[in-house]
């Protein structure tokens, strides 16, 4: 079976791999290059990325089965809301305080032990407050994050409704 890049959606869903998966490797060399330290916040939303761009790949290579493409954007969607929730809590409650040690986010990946399975991506290096100082632009990271979530699920949604 050949892979058609021209069929409905193939480019929105490699454009959404690529994205997610970039804003990941934009993480990484921020923190790996320029001292940016993540909290359980920032490295639970490279977490969804990760998930967001491997759904859309899987979408993209099962193009000869509709239902299957659908589902995975659907997956998409649901990761990106998960994502814009993450990054608003990030901003106007995790933000606020010092530590946010065994929050939500720190307990999920506790269970899931990225940190120690995956150091270089998931380890957690700073408090909320800490990472909340950080700015690209004149922006925190996590309102770069949550603008690029809504991008994404805007493109999920427009794809999901294309017949």
């Amino acid at each position: 079976m050949a892979l058609n890049l021209k069929s409905p959606g193939a480019g929105a869903l490699l454009a959404l791999t690529v994205l997610s998966w970039g804003a990941v490797g934009v993480a990484l060399i921020a923190q790996h290059q320029f001292g940016v330290k993540p909290c359980p916040w920032c490295v639970l939303q490279r977490g969804i990325y990760l998930l967001i761009g491997g759904f859309a790949l899987l979408g993209w290579l099962a193009q000869a089965s509709r239902p299957l493409r659908r589902g995975a954007l659907a997956l998409v969607l649901l990761l990106c809301v998960a994502g814009i929730a993450a990054a608003v809590y990030q901003h106007e409650v995790a933000a606020q305080t010092e530590s946010c040690a065994m929050g939500l986010a720190d307990r999920i990946l506790g269970a899931l032990d990225l940190e120690e399975r995956w150091p270089p991506v998931f380890m957690v290096t700073a408090g909320c407050a800490e990472a909340a100082a950080y700015r690209l632009l004149g922006l925190p990271y996590e309102i770069w994050s949550g603008v690029l979530y809504a991008l994404l699920a805007l493109q999920a949604l427009i794809s999901l409704r294309r017949r």
